[in-house]
């Protein structure tokens, strides 16, 4: 007959591989989370680093002294700015005036979904810049709006609201007066349109854009109703 000694002796070994389980992920965990810490830093400074690289390309740096990444709101419109999540802009302000707004819209109706875009508006609502942050778009046809793959993007310089007026705010084989790409017709025409009501975005917003409290998230503006 077995002994007490015994029982309890077995009923350990049943226990045993459990708490080496448990051990290894509690193991596991804690290398995940220092693998997160000792690379949360650098993330940050790489994402930091990327969002000036194309700051600088759209607005020289002696345009401005303040630091836009900290001097930041947020704006939530999800028909003008294109997505559900409340979206950064950054303020550009030389000796405390302001001079530029620069939004992060997204295409959504890209060809291969979304399109990131960074649209730079200057306190009078010209366009100075925009540029594609990111995007899926097929290689070849639909990456032109890339700088780094065509002048095309550069036909934003210094549009406006009125500059086209809004008929002209479209692809050409739509009526407007912007390239669409051989082959691609898709993707130009949802950049165009997002940039276009980007601005309007701008438009409604601009006095909030500027006076909001950093960090703050915008209210939202209704969109005027277009006109019969």
């Amino acid at each position: 007959m077995p002994s007490e000694h015994d029982d309890k002796r077995a009923l350990t070994g049943a226990f045993r591989p459990a708490v080496l389980l448990g051990a290894f992920a509690a193991i596991g965990v804690g290398l995940l989370w220092l693998i997160h810490v000792s690379t949360a830093d650098r993330i940050s400074a790489n994402e930091r680093a990327f969002i000036l690289r194309n700051l600088d390309d759209l607005l020289p740096r002696d345009r401005y002294d303040n630091d836009p990444l900290a001097d930041i709101v947020s704006g939530h419109d999800p028909e003008l700015l294109g997505t559900e999540e409340p979206t950064s802009i950054w303020r550009v302000r030389r000796d405390g005036n302001p001079v530029a707004a620069v939004l992060q819209p997204v295409a959504p109706d890209g060809y291969s979904g979304d399109i990131a875009l960074l649209v730079a508006v200057a306190v009078d609502g010209t366009l100075l810049g925009v540029r594609v942050t990111s995007h899926r778009e097929t290689p070849g046809l639909g990456d032109a709006i890339e700088r780094r793959r065509s002048d095309w993007i550069l036909d934003f310089d210094n549009r406006s609201l009125e500059n086209p007026e809004p008929g002209g705010w479209a692809v050409r084989r739509d009526g407007g007066v912007f390239d669409q790409f051989t082959g691609a017709t898709v993707t130009p025409r949802a950049v165009v349109s997002r940039v276009y009501k980007a601005l309007q975005y701008f438009s409604l917003h601009e006095e909030d854009i500027f006076d909001a409290p950093s960090g703050s998230t915008l209210p939202r503006v209704p969109a005027p109703e277009p006109e019969e």
